[in-house]
């Protein structure tokens, strides 16, 4: 079967060789185009023309099937591939980079240690341990008090990366005596 005066298998090929060379530069150049694009993934779009026109290709090269059966085979095959590519790879990979991330304001509140210790008008830096793994921030004292290593601290603010704190115990003597 010819379309465009072209054989099916040379417009399969052409469109293997276009798909694979465009999910290439996707990979390279990716990041910029995911903040863009939400609602369909571009990897998920761009590896379902790239599979069903490989398949495509193969079963019109070996097969003497009739090409709308290939066409509607392939389409088929490439959406299952990619549905499986998104559940068990894509899926995943978004849901790691997000629980591994934090913001600068989701630590007001945390307790965490001093492992430098925070002079009176000066800096010192300060562990936070949490579930997902270990931060170190650089701290100053928020009442001008020096604070010792290896007490606990509490981090009132953060501004420009650095932690406003004060002593554990002190919070505990204040608010909840």
């Amino acid at each position: 079967m010819e379309l465009f005066g072209y054989p099916l298998s040379t417009i399969y090929l052409g469109s293997f060789i276009v798909f694979g060379c465009i999910t290439f530069v996707y990979i390279l150049f990716g990041d910029m185009l995911d903040a863009a694009m939400e609602f369909l993934h571009p990897a998920l779009v761009l590896s379902f023309f790239t599979i069903g026109s490989a398949s495509g290709y193969l079963l019109e090269v070996m097969t003497a099937i009739n090409s709308w059966f290939i066409l509607i085979f392939s389409a088929l095959l490439s959406l299952l591939l990619v549905t499986l590519l998104n559940v068990f790879v894509l899926v995943p990979i978004r849901s790691a980079e997000e629980s591994l991330a934090y913001r600068d304001e989701d630590l007001k509140g945390r307790v965490g240690t001093v492992i430098t210790s925070v002079p009176a008008d000066g800096f010192g830096e300060i562990l936070i341990e949490g579930i997902s793994g270990r931060i170190s921030k650089t701290a100053i004292s928020i009442d001008n008090k020096p604070i010792q290593q290896g007490e606990k601290i509490l981090i009132i603010d953060i501004q420009k990366g650095v932690v406003s704190v004060m002593r554990y115990e002190q919070v505990e003597q204040t608010y909840f005596h």
